[in-house]
């Protein structure tokens, strides 16, 4: 993949993570991630799709995320057999010697995401992508099946897979429609039981007073749901809610546990109940809103208090 290091280096040169469109180098947001932006570079010819992620402190943190990143990628491409985008890495140190990291994808038509196809087909055809999601999803947990010592994890929500072959002007899922996976950036991937990535770093985002609470309480839990199934469906449908489409939840859990019980018999996956998927999506609603105001004020500390550089982009409101 070609990439332009000179144009990032002059893009963080000049970066504002309070209004990040305001920046001297044009760009246009795709996309939030917890601890990153994803954005393109307008009028770069290279139409991709960059993830910032600024958790790293030095080249040792660097070399075994690029080598677990590169690795995941390869795993679910070749072992597993998902479709991907085109992808690489790029990083590099400022010139006060802060490392700063991008994930790169090239860049996919943005309508062909699922949240934004939901909101633009049919709803036997959202249950037609939904069993898509469902069979891609199983081609990871098969592979961990039968490995005795590679364990992959995936995050299934729903804005993670896009329409391969996407034509804005003739939008259907059929049979023939086949999805990418995107979000890699997070490898989530155990050998011999061992996480590949460094998980801890990804907390980087949460204020400083936080961290030890949270990977005393929640990162081993939060981590090794996306190794679930069950608990990473219940993720997708509960991503429904958000997605403002709530009449959707109902059929989405028959249709789940209808593929569970005849398309994967074989995993014994107990079936999801109605509550459940309430209970998670509030919890997780209610954790996002205090999350993110608890690094609101500690933007505002660093920024205005202590006037120093906040590293990370905050989303806007988001509707749940």
């Amino acid at each position: 993949m070609k990439l332009d290091l000179e144009l990032l280096k002059k893009f963080e040169n000049n970066i504002d993570t309070i209004h990040p469109e305001n920046g001297k180098i044009p760009i246009k947001i795709l996309g939030y991630g917890e601890i990153s932006l994803v954005f393109e570079i307008l009028n770069d010819p290279n139409k991709l799709a960059y993830k910032r992620i600024p958790i790293f402190d030095n080249e040792s943190q660097v070399k075994r995320h690029v080598w677990a990143y590169n690795e995941y990628n390869r795993i679910l491409e070749e072992d597993v057999g998902l479709n991907m985008p085109e992808y690489d890495i790029a990083w590099f140190k400022d010139d006060l010697g802060k490392i700063k990291f991008y994930c790169v994808q090239q860049k996919i038509h943005p309508d062909s995401v699922g949240n934004k196809v939901i909101h633009n087909i049919s709803i036997e055809e959202i249950k037609q992508l939904f069993l898509k999601v469902m069979r891609e999803m199983k081609k990871v947990w098969k592979f961990s099946k039968y490995n005795p010592i590679i364990d992959v994890g995936l995050d299934g929500q729903i804005s993670n897979f896009a329409i391969k072959d996407y034509d804005p002007e003739n939008l259907k899922i059929d049979e023939n429609t086949e999805l990418y996976y995107l979000d890699t950036s997070t490898p989530m991937f155990k050998i011999n039981g061992k996480e590949a990535m460094e998980a801890v770093l990804f907390l980087k985002s949460a204020p400083s007073f936080l961290r030890w609470l949270l990977k005393a309480l929640f990162l081993e839990d939060t981590v090794n749901r996306y190794y679930d199934w069950r608990r990473v469906t219940i993720d997708l449908i509960a991503n429904f809610f958000k997605e403002q489409k709530p009449e959707l939840i109902l059929p989405l859990i028959n249709l789940a546990n209808q593929f569970f019980r005849k398309e994967a018999a074989d995993f014994d996956i107990e079936p999801i109940e109605l509550k459940e998927i309430q209970d998670y999506y509030k919890s997780d609603r209610d954790m996002w809103i205090i999350f993110q105001s608890v690094r609101k004020f500690d933007r505002f500390l660093k920024t205005k208090i202590f006037k120093k550089e906040y590293e990370f982009y905050l989303p806007g409101e988001i509707e749940r």
